[in-house]
């Protein structure tokens, strides 16, 4: 039988390829490689390892855990890259991107991301992230200041400390991240596509799941590695003075993240950060309201440039 998930990759693809991006890979070190979807105009025709610099505004999306970039980020890609030039990387072990290196902290993946796009011609740009993809950009955003102009979060933390991670297993009845985020069974698949949904619709059949299974969770190991990196002590967590303006995006439902979270973080930054939301939205907002999120979204980015 054929698998629908892996049948629905390659439209997607090709979707995105009709709104102008094109995948390219990066070596960011000898051993480590970044795969991203750029602007087609980014690439040089002369194929030599030097990209064109873009002539829009640029928007990096950066990914949830669940899965790579441009699967998490299609409906965004659509919407976006006729007025700016999108980037959509993958994290490393997600997508084309793989690293030789034993380092799985955020802050490493801060740091590829950053030398990739550097390498692609990208000085100046706003990350928009989710969830996981939001920790990674605020890594970047302290470390890079000069590559970070702006940031959009949705679903996400500045750090993921013991006490966020204790009150999250507490509100969906797990022990540790890696068993709801790479699940091993039909059932686990389930319980993190309901819990990443505000209503999440369950005539989907029994099929659909056992393909995500099948298709969705490679690199196991090295995975977990990355969600056992995120969690750190609370005495060891700081939030650094941001330069950038922080604009949050939140589901009024999330079940990882609650909108309470983000309130407490916006009132944090203070001045330079803002808050909105979407009604009857999860964790997986961008997804589930697609065209609420965008129009968020543009309203937001029209405040920026």
């Amino acid at each position: 039988m054929v698998n629908v998930v892996a049948v629905l990759k390659p439209i997607i693809h090709g979707l995105v390829k009709l709104a102008g991006l094109r995948p390219q890979t990066v070596e960011i070190e000898p051993g480590t490689v970044i795969h991203f979807w750029v602007p087609k105009q980014a690439i040089n025709n002369n194929n030599t390892p030097k990209w064109n610099k873009p002539n829009k505004p640029v928007l990096v999306f950066a990914h949830p855990f669940a899965e790579d970039g441009i699967l998490m980020w299609f409906h965004q890609v659509l919407a976006f890259s006729g007025k700016y030039a999108v980037y959509v990387p993958d994290f490393l072990f997600f997508g084309g991107s793989v690293t030789e290196r034993a380092e799985r902290s955020a802050a490493f993946q801060a740091e590829c991301l950053a030398k990739g796009l550097r390498k692609l011609g990208v000085e100046r740009c706003t990350v928009v992230g989710l969830s996981y993809g939001g920790m990674v950009g605020f890594k970047m955003a302290a470390m890079y200041p000069d590559l970070v102009e702006a940031m959009v979060v949705s679903s996400t933390v500045f750090e993921l400390t013991d006490s966020i991670t204790d009150a999250c297993y507490a509100t969906l009845g797990i022990s540790r991240w890696s068993e709801l985020l790479l699940p091993e069974s039909v059932e686990g698949v389930k319980l993190m596509f309901s819990m990443g949904a505000h209503k999440w619709p369950k005539w989907l059949p029994h099929f659909v799941y056992k393909d995500f299974l099948e298709v969705m969770f490679d690199n196991r190991k090295e995975k977990a590695e990355l969600l056992e990196s995120l969690v750190v002590k609370d005495e060891d967590s700081t939030i650094p003075n941001y330069p950038q303006r922080i604009h949050f995006l939140w589901g009024d439902d999330d079940k990882f993240f609650n909108l309470e979270l983000a309130q407490n973080m916006k009132e944090r930054l203070g001045e330079k950060a803002t808050l909105q939301w979407i009604k009857n939205a999860g964790h997986l907002v961008q997804l589930e309201r697609p065209f609420a999120y965008n129009h968020q979204l543009k309203r937001i980015l029209s405040s920026i440039y």
